[in-house]
């Protein structure tokens, strides 16, 4: 009788990874996860060596975003596993699927404060989709294929796995289980039929619609029917900031973004609609402002996929819980061309949207002599990329200013941290995308203080020939933060001046990358160019930007959407 064959936890973890399709893992290694190192070197899996484990964390999630695949990321145990938190909570607040692979002290340890121990499940716990302490290497196997399911099904999130060091290298028969039946989690897909029957009849009679949209549409993959479904219609649509590129930015009905930095246009028309139709949005506090104020005209419709999200900041006459995709699918079935008579006149409402456009249209003022605006660097991308980009943003003015003046026509082309607000994110994070997306050009948008987050991960880029490029708009301050305290401090400037930052070009250098400066208005573009020739390696690109330049429209904290500081 033939011997059956046993794998080590380590063989079983890696050989399950590739059935899952995973082709590169971030990570950095360690005492308590050498077992999987060492077999690592087995298996024609990527691995992606970066400088600090929440740039790990971060790049996974940048892979997922811009492909729409399961991220992965591998730690050590104790500060290894503690430094992918902020990675863990910032995919969890935006719904990025990921799984997670943290080192674990042996069982027999756990619990005994041994050398590098952390409860990781018991701290990511409430930032994590769910998460596993794998006790058996017999389990193991079962473990990673429901991790996976979780991950990228119902609203995705990240999912844990913590990996005891002893489990690794104990063995047991290998068998990758097929499927995967969860009897306590059972996402609903299909919405209601009576429910969209009445969404839909709801959105023909309205006189003034307007559709909502977040995130969820792209997680969703449902870009091409939401698309159908508004062009069909003729409904403006505004996005929240995840959900920017879901439908075309170029196209007449798009009004921009809503919410404390939105256009003035999709605000008043929020303020002013008779129907707000929200997909895959979750009426987050950056969205609604003051929520008694937010929509008080309209009865509202919402689609999302998570019924916890459904009522829990805003009231909801219509609520659909299904997956976006499906539920505008079955909205396009409804409004079939050949009804003939089913189209209102919405030339009125979108005649009344134009008007508020051109009385505060979004714009700047760039004089040729006069400092570099932030607003101008951006636009000056845009046009040199033709859109054509993968665009990653820090956090601060300039995740509002790339939000407000970078065109995006795609789903998955911006890749931003928008529920938990994540200095540090945008440089892994295009590190990420750019080694899921080798043949794009891929830029993150930054500022002189939220690169300095991360600005190790410059030693990754350049070690696998990474060629990202970095465009610092430097503006010597935490440039958000001054700007609260320029309008509600009396411009008291507590300890958001940042003088004191590195020469970013001789920084870049030091690392073996390229590094590029602007300090005249008619430097950007040149800059620019060059940075887009560079093919093998990252490049920064230090704009000197206008120091005291705001952001604006700006809702202040609290107040209703029709409450704008304009200027």
């Amino acid at each position: 009788m033939e011997d059956v064959v046993k794998k080590t936890g380590a063989q079983i973890l890696i050989e399950s990874l590739m059935k899952e399709g995973v082709d590169t893992i971030f990570g950095y290694p360690g005492g308590a996860v050498l077992n999987i190192y060492d077999e690592l070197l087995n298996y024609q899996i990527k691995h992606v060596l970066v400088r600090h484990e929440q740039g790990a964390a971060h790049a996974a999630d940048g892979y997922a975003r811009s492909t729409g695949k399961v991220g992965v990321c591998l730690a050590t145990s104790g500060p290894g596993a503690t430094n992918v938190v902020t990675g863990v909570a910032t995919a969890y607040m935006d719904s990025i699927p990921m799984v997670v692979l943290t080192g674990q002290v042996p069982t027999m340890l756990i619990g005994n404060d041994a050398f590098q121990e952390a409860d990781i499940v018991g701290i990511t716990r409430p930032c994590t989709k769910h998460n596993y302490l794998v006790k058996d290497v017999k389990d193991l196997a079962m473990i990673i294929k429901e991790s996976f399911y979780i991950a990228r099904t119902g609203r995705p999130g990240p999912v844990l796995i913590d990996l005891p060091k002893d489990v690794m290298i104990d063995s047991t028969e290998y068998h990758y289980p097929e499927e995967v039946k969860l009897r306590s989690y059972n996402p609903t897909y299909s919405g209601h039929p009576g429910q969209i029957k009445q969404a839909v009849s709801m959105i023909l009679e309205a006189k003034r619609p307007l559709l909502y949209t977040g995130g969820g549409v792209i997680l969703s993959n449902a870009s091409e029917e939401l698309t159908k479904f508004v062009n069909k219609l003729q409904l403006p649509i505004t996005m929240t900031l995840m959900g920017l590129g879901a439908y075309p930015a170029k196209e007449k009905l798009s009004l921009g973004m809503l919410g404390m930095h939105g256009t003035f246009r999709a605000n008043m028309a929020v303020t002013h609609c008779d129907l707000l139709v929200a997909i895959g949005a979750r009426f987050d506090d950056r969205v609604t402002g003051k929520i008694s104020e937010f929509a008080p005209n309209a009865k509202i419709i919402h689609v999302d996929i998570d019924p916890t999200s459904i009522s829990k900041n805003v009231r909801v006459d219509v609520p659909i819980v299904g997956d976006v995709k499906n539920v505008l699918s079955k909205m396009n079935e409804l409004v079939k061309d050949d009804k003939g008579a089913w189209k209102p006149d919405r030339k009125a409402w979108l005649a009344q949207i134009a008007e508020w456009d051109k009385t505060h249209p979004m714009g700047y003022r760039q004089e040729k002599k006069g400092p570099i605006k932030p607003q101008y660097v951006i636009e000056k991308i845009a046009e040199l990329t033709r859109g054509d980009a993968i665009v990653t943003t820090e956090v601060g003015q300039n995740q509002m200013w790339t939000a407000q003046f970078f065109p995006f026509n795609k789903p998955r082309t911006l890749i931003t941290s928008g529920g938990l607000g994540t200095m540090g994110f945008g440089f892994p994070a295009a590190i990420g995308a750019q080694v899921a997306n080798p043949d794009k050009t891929v830029i993150c948008m930054a500022g002189d203080g939220s690169i300095q987050m991360n600005i190790q991960e410059l030693g990754t880029a350049v070690q696998f020939n990474i060629p990202v490029k970095v465009a610092i708009l430097n503006n010597h301050f935490l440039g958000m933060v001054r700007q609260w305290q320029e309008l509600f401090f009396h411009r008291r400037y507590s300890y958001t001046c940042i003088d004191c930052a590195p020469d970013f070009v001789k920084v870049a250098e030091a690392y073996g990358a390229v590094g590029l400066r602007a300090t005249k208005v008619d430097e950007v573009e040149k800059v620019i160019k060059e940075a887009l020739k560079v093919k093998d390696r990252p490049v920064f690109m230090d704009f000197q930007v206008d120091p005291e330049e705001g952001v604006y429209p700006m809702v202040p904290a609290g107040q209703p959407l029709s409450k704008m500081l304009l200027v």
